[in-house]
């Protein structure tokens, strides 16, 4: 089959859907417009959204059918509201509106769903969002996160890993590979987590979950080491995520997606 016209969901007519083949892949970018400490502009989770998906695109098969939706660049960041500059919707508008991109999705006669989240704020909305198109619009939804899927062995430290959740290590060594021009390193430092400190029940990976913003981390805005964050590490992580992302395109093309979404509970007709 030939590839599409284009890759990019808005670059299409109307009439280009009716010969899209029954196994197109659309991915809805969720992102984020918000604060990333004194050293990365507020851009940073949008711009990485759209780093790791353009080097996954760059890696698939020119008729491989993928279609990549506007992305949404402001996202829930409420953690960050206190921050000048930070841009935020509500849990249930957020929720309201992507219910409603997805729905067009399924109306267009694409009926598989990559979300593809790069801001921790949105991953609760992003799965409650999966399930509810999967119910609502009869869609293959599948969640995702390229900060969830790992790093590259031996790269990030385990502390590192554990709390630098936010303008660290891993988000400022991106920025320094993907738009160097961008990052502020004579601002960047060693940004340490005020949840190290924590009692043991309440520590990350306790199985517990204290509702925080992010100056009750550190009053930086940035949690992690950022200065020791290298633009050689940046093009290893987005190698490593790259490659996953790849992966699960082909994953979700593969996918029987009739015999899932078909499925009847036991006993019934």
């Amino acid at each position: 089959m030939p590839p599409l016209p284009s890759r990019r969901w808005a670059d299409l007519a109307w009439t280009d859907f009716a010969a899209l083949p029954p196994d197109t892949v659309a991915v809805l970018p969720l992102a984020a417009t918000e604060q990333h400490g004194p050293h990365l502009p507020l851009s940073v989770d949008t711009r990485i959204n759209e780093g790791v998906l353009d080097a996954a695109l760059a890696r698939l098969p020119e008729d491989f059918p993928v279609l990549v939706l506007p992305v949404q660049a402001v996202g829930c960041s409420v953690e960050h509201i206190r921050f000048p500059g930070t841009l935020t919707g509500s849990v249930e508008t957020l929720l309201a509106f992507w219910t409603e991109i997805g729905e067009g999705v399924g109306r267009a006669g694409v009926k598989r769903l990559v979300l593809l989240n790069t801001h921790g704020g949105n991953q609760q909305i992003m799965e409650i969002l999966a399930r509810r198109l999967r119910i609502r619009a009869g869609l293959f939804a599948v969640a995702a996160n390229p900060g969830r899927m790992g790093n590259p062995p031996g790269l990030v430290g385990a502390e590192e890993d554990r709390f630098g959740i936010h303008a660290g290590f891993v988000e400022t060594s991106l920025m320094r590979a993907l738009d160097p021009a961008r990052v502020r390193m004579e601002q960047a430092r060693d940004f340490r987590s005020a949840w190290a400190g924590l009692d043991a029940p309440l520590a990350p990976g306790s199985g517990v979950a204290p509702a925080w913003q992010a100056q009750d981390l550190n009053p930086a805005g940035a949690v992690g080491d950022a200065a020791a964050a290298t633009p050689e590490a940046g093009a290893a992580i987005l190698d490593h995520c790259a490659t996953r992302l790849v992966s699960l395109l082909e994953a979700v093309r593969r996918c029987d997606i009739a015999a899932w979404l078909e499925q009847t509970p036991e006993g019934l007709p």
